[in-house]
């Protein structure tokens, strides 16, 4: 175990790589997660209606850092969806088989899905949500009343997890991206995860939050709150967000 990253940066070079499921003739992965006809499904307010404050990019990017206290006025629904859009949101989709969105990806892969655990946003009850980018909606998850403190001991149980107004967690499905690029695919989840935070960083500026992101988290733990297996969906990063 002690030279695992070193050896999957040497086994993920190019020259290992064998034909890809997409040479090959496989049928690609589905752009995102569906949804059950007893899922509960929550619409959000579209991010053109949404007005936010005019941010200088320089100024955003020299006042980042990172926020682990926040107050307990809540977020809007509408500031919400702002963030769901500027880290995942879905420009246009081409002939239903490529998603290019606010974030950049690899191929246009686009392998996140995002998870969002809402504990102080108004017009939202609190629980576990996924985010579904091409209809930009809310499917419910977990309403349970523990599901707070079940992220919360999966993430170290770090107190900021549960007082932030929303935690948001991103997890990588593997085989949209490995679909095309095989076991090199791995590197670039991790690289579109942090193209993914930074938007949230500098987004939430203009709607007056702070961000802290999370890579301290407890995979065995953390998975299963998500109802995921951790092969083929698992925890990839997590970030709180909260007013200041």
């Amino acid at each position: 175990m002690k030279n695992t990253g070193k050896e999957f940066m040497e086994r993920t070079q190019y020259r290992y790589l064998d034909m890809s499921d997409q040479s090959m003739g496989y049928p690609q992965p589905e752009l995102e997660k569906g949804v059950e006809d007893s899922d509960r499904i929550r619409d959000l307010p579209l991010p053109k209606s949404i007005e936010v404050e005019d941010m200088d990019l320089r100024q955003a990017i020299e006042n980042r850092t990172s926020i682990r206290n926040y107050s307990s006025e809540p977020l809007s629904i509408e500031e919400l969806s702002y963030l769901l859009w500027c880290t995942q949101g879905v420009k246009e989709v081409v002939r239903d088989v490529v998603t290019f969105r606010t974030v950049p990806s690899a191929g246009a892969r686009h392998a996140l899905e995002t998870y969002i655990l809402v504990n102080n946003v108004e017009e939202l009850e609190k629980g576990l949500y996924r985010f579904l980018p091409v209809e930009h909606k809310l499917v419910e998850v977990d309403m349970g009343k523990d599901i707070a403190d079940r992220v919360k001991h999966g993430c170290l149980d770090q107190a900021f997890v549960k007082s932030s107004a929303v935690t948001f967690i991103w997890t990588a499905v593997p085989y949209r991206m490995a679909w095309r690029y095989g076991q090199r695919g791995y590197r670039y989840l991790h690289l579109d995860a942090g193209h993914t935070c930074q938007n949230l960083y500098l987004s939430a500026v203009s709607v007056g939050c702070g961000v802290c992101a999370i890579a301290a988290f407890l995979d065995e733990e953390i998975n299963p709150v998500l109802g995921i297996d951790g092969e083929n969906e698992f925890v990839i990063y997590v970030a709180t967000v909260g007013k200041k």
